[in-house]
């Protein structure tokens, strides 16, 4: 199992507390630290739409200019911000076997676990 985030995040820190509170083992992916790369976004888009995967409520996409969001309007230049700005992935993303287990934190779809 492997969770991808930014360590700072509140959202990041509820699950992952919830996964070591359980004794769920995983592997943290450090969007600030390691990036993320194409064939992994491309990977996940195949799994849920990137309209999804874009956080447009948080401060990342919020402190975009117009013109940057305009500019998002497919996979592929979803897939260039993401790149360009991980803050802007809706966190945490929790893959399971390959597969997206949970994308943000709920304690029910996580509670699937057990």
């Amino acid at each position: 199992m492997k969770l991808y985030g930014i360590p700072n995040c509140n959202t990041v820190k509820k699950a992952r507390s919830w996964l070591e509170s359980h004794g769920v083992a995983y592997e943290f992916h450090d969007f600030k630290k390691q990036g993320i790369d194409a064939a992994t976004l491309e990977s996940w888009l195949t799994q849920i739409p990137w309209e999804k995967l874009v956080n447009r409520a948080g401060m990342t996409w919020r402190n975009l200019d117009e013109a940057s969001k305009a500019a998002v309007t497919d996979h592929a230049t979803a897939i260039r911000l993401m790149m360009d700005k991980s803050s802007v992935i809706k966190r945490p993303v929790l893959v399971r076997d390959g597969r997206v287990f949970c994308l943000g934190f709920d304690e029910t779809t996580y509670g699937k676990l057990l």
